[in-house]
C-alpha cells in the first residue's frame, strides 16, 4: 500500500517524541545527528545544483546607446547617414540578416531558394508575422519596398543595388524576385528592412520624404519605439525602444535607449558619467579617454581599402616596376595605422584582408628602407649629382619623383604625412596636394587626374572586386581608379560574380588579389576598424564579417545584462 500524504508529518512526529523521551545526553545525540542529516542534504543539493547549472542569460534590464546625429529618416529607403541606419536596424528586420558567425541566414523568410542559372530567387515568408502595429506582414509588403526603392522618384540611396531587378507577388507569403544577370552577391540586399505597405503606400511619392513616418516609424524589427523626446527646436535627442516579441524574436534586453548629441565630447562625457552604456561614435584618437576599467572595446575590420593608387599614364617613374616595388617596400603599415588609427587598423598588402596569411613580415622601418633602397639599385636607379633617384627610361632621364592627390580631411593629412616621412627617408621626392572632397571627386578621380592617389575604397561584406579593378571599369563612371588592366584577372572576378558556392568564390577572390597586389598598381595600406565601447555589464553576441557599423545590432536579441544559475530544463523560454 501506498503511504498516505500524512504519513511522512506522522513519522516525523514521531520522530521528534522519540528525541524528547530520551535520555539527556541520547537526546542530544539525536538532535546532533538530525541536523547533520539536514546539513548534508543541502549540501548535496548544492553541489549537484552547481555540476548540472550554468550562468544563462534571462531577460530583463536596459541598455543606453550613444549615438552622434539626429535620426531624419528612420526609414529602410532613404536611411544614410549613421544614426538613420543604426535606429533602421533596430526597428525594421529584413529577409536574411547577418548571423553571429558572419553568414547570412533567414530572418523574416522561412526560404531563399536559387535557381540554377542564378536570376532567380524564390522567396516563402514565415507565416503570422506582423508589424509593430499588429498589422499582418505579407509578400505585399516586400514588393512595395523594393519597388519604392526603385521609384527614380524617391531618389533611394540603394536604387543602384535594385536595378534591372524585377520582383513579383506569388500569394500572401510567396514572392520571386528575377535578375537579368546572374549575380551572387545580390543576396546580401535581402538584409533590407521591410516597410509595411498599409502606411506608406498612402503617401504620393513627392511627400513621402517629409512624413511624420520617418521619425516615428512603424517595424517588424526586435525593437519598437514606445517613445520620443524632442529637445526646444523640436528635433528628436532620445528614442525609448521596448522589446518587441511577437514575431519569433524573444530580445533578453527590456528596453534600450538612444541617446543622441551633437557632438564627441558631450558623448565621452555621457560614458564616463554613466549616462551611457555604449556606443560606436567615439572616434579612434579619443578611444583612450574613455574609462577603460568600465568599458569593453570591440575592435572589428571593416570593408573598406585604402591605399595609394598609382596612374601610371602620369608617370613615366611609376610605370617602372622596380620603382613601384621599392616605393611599397619603403611603407612601414604598422608604423602609419599607430600614427595616424592609434593602432586600430589592420594592415594589408593586396585589394582586401581576405588572404591575411599573405600579409607583410614584421620588419623594422629601417630594414625596409635598406629593401627599397636595394631594390632601386637592381633595378637600375642610381643617384644624380643633386641626390635624386634617376634611371634611363625611354632615351631620356627619368627622377623617382611623386606628387600625391588626396583629400584635406584630418586622417589623409596625417596618412601623407607619414608617406612622406617613409618616402623621403630613401630620397624620393614627394609632393602633396590636397582638395576638398568634392574637388577631389570632380577634378581629380574621376578624370584620373593624378600620379598618385591616396584613397579610400568602400566595399561591402562580399567584398566584390570588380567595379575596382576590372578592366571594363577603368573609365568614369567605374572605379578602377588605377585603370589597372590584367586579362587573368578580369575572368577571375567575372567568375566570382556569378559563383554560388561561398568558399570557391572566396578562393577566386584570393587569387585575383594576389595577382594584383603582384602587379602593384596600387600599394594597399590598411582596412579600418570599427571600434565599439559597450559597458562590461552588458553582455553582446559577435560580431564577424560586419559590412558597416549598423550591422553589429544584426544579433542584438542575444545581447543581455542579466542572467541567472539555472538547470537545462528551465532555460528554454529564457
Amino acid at each position: 500500500m501506498k503511504p498516505s500524504p500524512q504519513s511522512s508529518p506522522r513519522l516525523l512526529d514521531r520522530f521528534f517524541g522519540l528525541v524528547e523521551t530520551a535520555r539527556g545526553s541520547d537526546r542530544l545525540l539525536l538532535r546532533i545527528a538530525f541536523f547533520s542529516f539536514i546539513g548534508a542534504l543541502i549540501w548535496v543539493f548544492f553541489s549537484i545544483n552547481q555540476q548540472h547549472s550554468a550562468l544563462t542569460a534571462i531577460r530583463g534590464g536596459s541598455i543606453t546607446e550613444g549615438i552622434i546625429g539626429t535620426p531624419r529618416f528612420v526609414n529602410p529607403a532613404l536611411a544614410i547617414t549613421r544614426a538613420d541606419q543604426d535606429v533602421v536596424a533596430l526597428i525594421y528586420r529584413g529577409l536574411m540578416r547577418i548571423n553571429s558567425d558572419g553568414t547570412l541566414v533567414n530572418d523574416l523568410a522561412e526560404s531563399i531558394t536559387t535557381s540554377a542559372d542564378g536570376l532567380t530567387y524564390s522567396i516563402v515568408l514565415k507565416k503570422n508575422l506582423q508589424f509593430h502595429d499588429g498589422t499582418p506582414l505579407t509578400a505585399r509588403d516586400v514588393v512595395f519596398t523594393i519597388q519604392l526603392i526603385q521609384n527614380p522618384d524617391l531618389k533611394s540611396p540603394l536604387r543602384g543595388n535594385w536595378t534591372d531587378v524585377t520582383v513579383e507577388e506569388v500569394n500572401e507569403y510567396e514572392l520571386n524576385v528575377h535578375l537579368t544577370d546572374a549575380y551572387a552577391p545580390f543576396i546580401e540586399n535581402f538584409t533590407l528592412g521591410v516597410m509595411p505597405a498599409h502606411v506608406w503606400s498612402n503617401l504620393p511619392i513627392e511627400q513621402l520624404p517629409f512624413s511624420q513616418l520617418n521619425t516615428e516609424p512603424i517595424g517588424s524589427g526586435p525593437f519598437s519605439i514606445s517613445a520620443a523626446k524632442r529637445d526646444t527646436s523640436g528635433i528628436i535627442n532620445h528614442y525609448s525602444l521596448s522589446a518587441f516579441r511577437d514575431n519569433e524574436a524573444n530580445p533578453k534586453i527590456d528596453s534600450l535607449e538612444l541617446a543622441f548629441f551633437q557632438n564627441e565630447n558631450t558623448l565621452i562625457d555621457a560614458l564616463n558619467s554613466g549616462d551611457v552604456d555604449s556606443s560606436a561614435y567615439v572616434s579612434v584618437e579619443n578611444v583612450s579617454r574613455v574609462n577603460s576599467s568600465v568599458f569593453q572595446l570591440i575592435e572589428k575590420p571593416l570593408p573598406r581599402s585604402f591605399g595609394i593608387f598609382f596612374n601610371q599614364n602620369k608617370s613615366s617613374a611609376l610605370r617602372d616596376p622596380a620603382a613601384r616595388k621599392a616605393l611599397t617596400a619603403a611603407i612601414d603599415r604598422d608604423a602609419l595605422i599607430d600614427k595616424t588609427l592609434f593602432g586600430y587598423g589592420i594592415p594589408i598588402e593586396g585589394p582586401t584582408a581576405l588572404n591575411q596569411h599573405e600579409l607583410e613580415s614584421k620588419d623594422s622601418t629601417s630594414t625596409r628602407q635598406e629593401t627599397a633602397i636595394e631594390i632601386l639599385k637592381k633595378g637600375g636607379w642610381g643617384k644624380n649629382n643633386n641626390g635624386q633617384w634617376e634611371k634611363q627610361i625611354s632615351g631620356g632621364p627619368v627622377t623617382l619623383s611623386v606628387t600625391i592627390r588626396t583629400s584635406n580631411v584630418p586622417l589623409f593629412e596625417s596618412l601623407s604625412d607619414v608617406i612622406v616621412e617613409q618616402w623621403e627617408a630613401i630620397d624620393v621626392e614627394v609632393i602633396t596636394e590636397q582638395f576638398e572632397q568634392t574637388g577631389l571627386i570632380q577634378s581629380v578621380i574621376r578624370p584620373r587626374d593624378f600620379q598618385a592617389l591616396l584613397f579610400g575604397l568602400e566595399m561591402n561584406r562580399t567584398y566584390d572586386l570588380y567595379p575596382f579593378w576590372h578592366s571594363s571599369q577603368q573609365d568614369d563612371p567605374g572605379l578602377n581608379i588605377a585603370q589597372y588592366t590584367n586579362v587573368t584577372v578580369d575572368a577571375l572576378l567575372e567568375k566570382a560574380r556569378i559563383e554560388q558556392d561561398e568558399a570557391v568564390r572566396k578562393d577566386t577572390l584570393i587569387k585575383a588579389g594576389n595577382i594584383i597586389r603582384d602587379e602593384q598598381p596600387a600599394i594597399f595600406l590598411f582596412q579600418p576598424s570599427l571600434t565599439y565601447l559597450v559597458s562590461k555589464d552588458v553582455t553582446v553576441a559577435d560580431l564577424t564579417n560586419i559590412g558597416r557599423p549598423a550591422d553589429r545590432f544584426s544579433n542584438i536579441e542575444e545581447w543581455h545584462t542579466e542572467s541567472d544559475s539555472l538547470w537545462p530544463m528551465f532555460r528554454k523560454d529564457m
